[in-house]
């Protein structure tokens, strides 16, 4: 099946696109004046704040994954929040609680940490399963439960949740349906000779002063702005062959990948994936999703969403490796606007 060589019909005027993405461009220059390297990173925090998602990062301690958040929340003029997981958490710690006041009889509200703009939650993986639970509250539905009381966290609201991958003694392994409700998990490595030199060079000078570049109110004009990027059905169609492909014994045997994959990924992830497409397509200027925006997010968004079989565990493959070949055999359909660009 081909792509028909058809105009697309995006939604977005030319003029907002162009307000929207040099916006968002100052917003990164901004960052960058703080955060040396991490430009993938950095994207990735963007297209989850555009597209509404939580992120979930791997990566050793060190490589400014507090600093890239907190100086993107300075540059948003939106709330910055961090909590370390440790296993002696309590999910009071993390919503809140009811206080009692002696001398008046009356109970107060004192809200968590988790009501901000930017969350981060530091080693996520440290802390019990009742504090796992009352953030998957929060993550889903935006929203707390204290004696019986709801309480809506402000918006925008994103959640980026760190995983230490070298130590693993003391932690606790998320559980599957928390793991889903991340949009993408995305690995960070150390920056390359070059970042570090300037990483040293400014630490020794003084932090410079980051700007207020884009308001909430700005960002939520955004996010609408996601919602009315256009998709073609020839690319929603992919989206869906390849997902289906991770849990379908026929597709897996195809990609010469039977029995590397326990647990394929659910419908979760195709939304994530045309959704942090559209993001994406936005980030770049565009009122359309190309091809090419699908497979730069396939990795991000799946990655978590598989499970891998002793068989693939034995032979050292990664889920990352596996993906690929599924990639490989599951080949992208151009867009309309690929075809007439050809």
């Amino acid at each position: 099946m081909t792509a028909t060589a058809t105009a697309p019909h995006p939604t977005l005027d030319e003029a907002s696109l162009g307000r929207s993405a040099a916006l968002l461009e100052k917003v990164l220059f901004e960052v960058k004046r703080v955060v040396v390297g991490q430009d993938r990173f950095l994207e990735r925090v963007l297209i989850a704040l555009l597209a509404q998602g939580h992120l979930l990062v791997e990566g050793v301690p060190g490589l400014a994954k507090t600093l890239t958040v907190k100086t993107l929340a300075r540059a948003l003029d939106c709330r910055f929040g961090r909590v370390q997981f440790t296993p002696d958490l309590m999910p009071a710690d993390l919503v809140g609680t009811r206080i009692y006041h002696p001398h008046s009889g009356e109970f107060s509200t004192a809200l968590g940490p988790v009501f901000t703009n930017l969350l981060l939650a530091d080693e996520i993986n440290r802390a019990p399963a009742k504090v796992q639970s009352a953030l998957l509250e929060v993550m889903q539905e935006r929203q707390v439960t204290i004696a019986g009381h709801t309480h809506t966290v402000p918006a925008p609201f994103v959640v980026m949740a760190t995983q230490n991958p070298i130590e693993t003694e003391g932690t606790y392994a998320l559980p599957e349906a928390q793991v889903d409700r991340f949009m993408m998990k995305v690995l960070i490595d150390y920056p390359s000779e070059g970042e570090e030199f300037v990483v040293i060079e400014r630490a020794l000078a003084a932090p410079p002063e980051v700007q207020a570049v884009l308001s909430p109110d700005q960002l939520a004009t955004m996010q609408a702005q996601v919602q009315q990027v256009y998709v073609d059905p020839g690319l929603i169609h992919h989206v869906v062959r390849l997902v289906t492909a991770t849990r379908d014994a026929s597709l897996l045997a195809q990609a010469r990948l039977t029995g590397l994959l326990s647990f394929g990924a659910s419908p979760r992830a195709s939304i994530a994936l045309v959704q942090a497409a559209r993001a994406l397509a936005l980030l770049r200027g565009r009122g359309y999703v190309v091809a090419d925006d699908l497979n730069d997010l396939a990795l991000d968004v799946l990655r978590h969403r598989v499970v891998l079989s002793y068989d693939a565990l034995a032979q050292g493959l990664t889920a990352d490796a596996v993906l690929m070949r599924l990639l490989q055999a599951v080949p992208s359909r151009a867009a309309p606007a690929d075809a007439d660009a050809a």
